[in-house]
């Protein structure tokens, strides 16, 4: 886990799922049996946001378990997972929104960590190798490290 992000796999997990079961009663209270996208589009923000602001594993967590809805209650209607095309289309959608929150999270923290390293300046590259030295110079440096 990388030091940007906020909310530990321990939390975001369980409070992505919160999200997604809570905008699940509100899509279907607004008609998302009939009208499948009043569920996805809210599920699909739900899952942005786990990505965004957790870790992956704890944020795919979360996409899966906004499948699991979408299928078994928008689609379902009972709970049963349904395995169709909508349903098949639902699950890119939420991958789709769950690579889009990882990169999100990825490009501030590389972000974050390149502010904190300050702008990058050129490096001067200074000769080793010594300018050749006269025969006297040579016999003075013999004779003091004798």
């Amino acid at each position: 886990m990388s030091t940007t992000t906020p909310v530990t796999g321990g939390f975001g997990f369980p409070l992505g799922c919160v999200a997604a079961v809570a905008v699940a009663f509100g899509a279907d209270v607004a008609g998302a049996t009939t009208h499948p996208l009043y569920a996805l589009v809210p599920l699909a923000l739900v899952v942005l946001a786990a990505a965004a602001t957790t870790t992956s594993a704890a944020a795919a967590g979360v996409a899966a378990v906004a499948w699991g809805i979408d299928a078994g209650f928008v689609f379902g209607r009972e709970g049963h997972l349904v395995f169709d095309a909508a349903s098949g289309r639902a699950a890119l959608v939420l991958g789709a929104a769950l690579a889009a929150g990882v990169l999100a999270r990825l490009v501030t923290a590389a972000a974050v960590r390149a502010r904190h390293r300050g702008p990058l300046m050129p490096h001067r590259f200074v000769a080793s190798v010594p300018s050749p030295r006269t025969a006297e110079q040579r016999r003075t440096d013999h004779a003091a490290s004798a």
